[in-house]
């Protein structure tokens, strides 16, 4: 299962330079809960919920400057037989890969007809 997790992620690190919620949002499932590093939580009841939320990030992200992310330190747990806790390393980087930002995140994913797909998010 790992193989696919990292496929999961390795494929939103790819499309994560189009800056497009939509393309994004195609990785979550509604509904879906956010949990800031400052404990703000954010629930998107539906898929436009969703877009919406993904979109205000990387509007955020873009007005800082980031042009690309990658993840590392990757570890999962199975929940069960279809669920996976998975947390991650994000790093957010400027042109000439300057940092921008770094932050560890943990995912609640499910295993569907169309793929993993997440159902809430923690920062770390």
């Amino acid at each position: 299962m790992i193989d696919n997790i990292n496929v999961f992620f390795d494929q939103f690190v790819e499309d994560f330079p189009a800056f497009d919620g939509k393309v994004l949002a195609t990785r979550y499932l509604a509904p879906y809960t956010a949990v800031s590093s400052d404990g703000d939580l954010w629930l998107c009841r539906e898929y436009s919920d969703i877009v919406i939320y993904l979109q205000s990030l990387l509007d955020r992200h873009t007005s800082q400057g980031v042009v690309a992310c990658r993840y590392e330190d990757l570890e999962y747990t199975e929940i069960g037989k279809s669920s996976f806790l998975v947390s991650v390393t994000w790093t957010m980087s400027g042109e000439e890969n300057k940092l921008i930002s770094k932050w560890r995140e943990s995912y609640n994913l499910v295993k569907t007809d169309a793929g993993l797909k997440i159902f809430t998010s923690i920062d770390n």
